[in-house]
């Protein structure tokens, strides 16, 4: 008797809108099996399309979040500027998640700034929160209501954002949230540009600029297994100056400290510049062995 060939995991015949956190949590209690969040700030790309599928291939179930989070702004950056574009991220996603909750800042917010929210401590001070003050706070605190709100038994998110991901692996093991933070690979143009949704603000000249922080990235990689000759790479590249870089640093992954001649094991390479006005990151792990 000849066997069935083994059944595939069911795409959601279509994605359901949800813009109450009611509604959200009525939904969630109906699914069965494990569940997934996505959790982005729209104007969806490629590389949430591969966050989208690594979710799938990981859960039963996936709810991707699309909401443009007012507290993670500073004064005087994009957050009124910032793209919001939800009717094409539906169609992009329509038929690859079961839900996309995409709230008011009301809905999210009662009380903005809310009396109560989350500090990401000292970690969020330096770096892109040197840069960008009481960041990483707003980050915490929506992924902290976000992964409350969807429940989920894994949540994925891009190695773009390094720190950012750093700190909400910390979030989750310090406040024992029931959830597993699962990394996934940064998503890069053709050029090697990683994706961003910041890269619409660039002309074509800024793009070709931008090039910097993957040519540095690919150098570094490179320079390992040294720790000497990956962090003299990172100086080179802030001593040429293509871009307006703010850092290029080699980091120790738990403390986020700076490695010495000594260190070995896994690096956290994170840079950050400026083109065009857009501030944009990239990052890659290595690993040194010598000095």
């Amino acid at each position: 008797m000849t066997q069935d060939p083994p059944q595939e995991t069911a795409e959601p015949a279509s994605t359901r809108l949800i813009t109450t956190k009611d509604e959200l949590r009525e939904h969630r209690s109906a699914m069965d099996g494990t569940v997934a969040a996505v959790l982005t700030m729209g104007a969806l790309h490629a590389g949430h399309l591969a966050l989208v599928q690594r979710a799938r291939e990981l859960a039963d179930h996936v709810i991707l979040t699309d909401f443009v989070n007012p507290l993670q702004f500073g004064p005087g950056e994009d957050y009124e500027a910032y793209p919001r574009t939800l009717e094409q991220d539906l169609a992009l996603v329509d038929g690859l998640v079961d839900v996309v909750f995409a709230p008011s800042v009301q809905e999210m917010y009662p009380v903005l700034p809310p009396m109560v929210s989350v500090t990401a401590g000292p970690a969020g001070r330096i770096l892109e929160g040197a840069a960008r003050p009481g960041h990483f706070d707003g980050v915490v605190t929506v992924v902290a209501k976000l992964l409350q709100l969807t429940a989920p038994h894994l949540s994925v998110f891009g190695r773009k954002d390094a720190q950012q991901l750093a700190i909400i692996q910390r979030l989750v093991g310090d406040l024992d949230l029931p959830v597993r933070i699962e990394p996934v690979e940064i998503q890069r143009e053709p050029s090697g540009l990683a994706r961003s949704s910041r890269n619409a603000y660039l002309g074509e000249a800024g793009r070709e600029q931008a090039l910097a922080l993957s040519r540095t990235i690919a150098a570094a990689r490179a320079a390992a297994p040294s720790a000497g000759a990956l962090r003299t790479v990172l100086r080179d590249a802030l001593e040429s100056a293509e871009i307006d870089w703010d850092y290029a640093h080699a980091l120790d992954p738990v403390t986020l400290e700076p490695i010495g001649p000594e260190h070995r094991g896994e690096v956290l390479v994170v840079l950050a510049g400026t083109v065009e006005g857009t501030r944009l990151l990239d990052a890659a792990v290595a690993v040194v062995t010598a000095p």
